[in-house]
């Protein structure tokens, strides 16, 4: 089913400049990659939920591994500072969690493509990709696309080795003829 991709943009979310092209390639790309940062968002709001309750206890019952937690007054400053990036990364979750919602609705994907696999399913570890087949026809071992990532980059070391070190052998050679 065909989507528009540059439709509503206001819910296209905010990508740096070091991640990888396939991000870039769609939008449906860019809201996984969001959901993605989410993620981390979550592990970070955990963090600071933490950290808040660390600086909400009293100074007496701190223990030797929190001698980095601050002292009077700067320990209700602190606090401040924690529980606003708390509620801004709150925020941020949810508008980007409502954000890939409206995707997936403006996409009009259907709920059985997003349902819950069936208890105690396991998905196989090969990720997507097409089923390839060998010189004769016979289909062998498929693999995901990042397997097949891997191996491609895997096979560029090995080539940029190998250049290397006959170009090493080359300067040695021609540096023992020289001598």
């Amino acid at each position: 089913m065909a989507t528009n991709e540059s439709a509503n943009p206001s819910t296209e979310p905010e990508l740096s400049e070091d991640i990888d092209p396939i991000w870039l390639s769609s939008r449906t790309a860019r809201q996984i990659y969001a959901l993605g940062e989410v993620e981390k968002d979550i592990t970070r709001l955990l963090s600071l939920a933490a950290s808040s309750m660390a600086l909400l206890s009293l100074p007496q019952t701190d223990g030797p591994e929190d001698e980095e937690l601050p002292k009077g007054a700067e320990r209700s400053e602190k606090f401040v500072d924690v529980a606003n990036e708390y509620f801004e990364r709150l925020d941020g979750i949810h508008i980007a969690i409502r954000s890939s919602l409206a995707h997936i609705r403006q996409s009009r994907i259907a709920p059985s493509a997003i349902n819950a696999p069936p208890h105690g399913f396991v998905p196989p570890a090969l990720g997507v990709g097409l089923p390839s087949a060998d010189a004769h026809g016979v289909a062998r071992g498929t693999r995901g696309l990042q397997e097949e990532r891997v191996e491609k980059d895997a096979w560029k070391g090995i080539v940029d080795a190998l250049t290397r070190i006959k170009e090493v052998r080359e300067k040695e050679k021609a540096d023992s003829m020289e001598s």
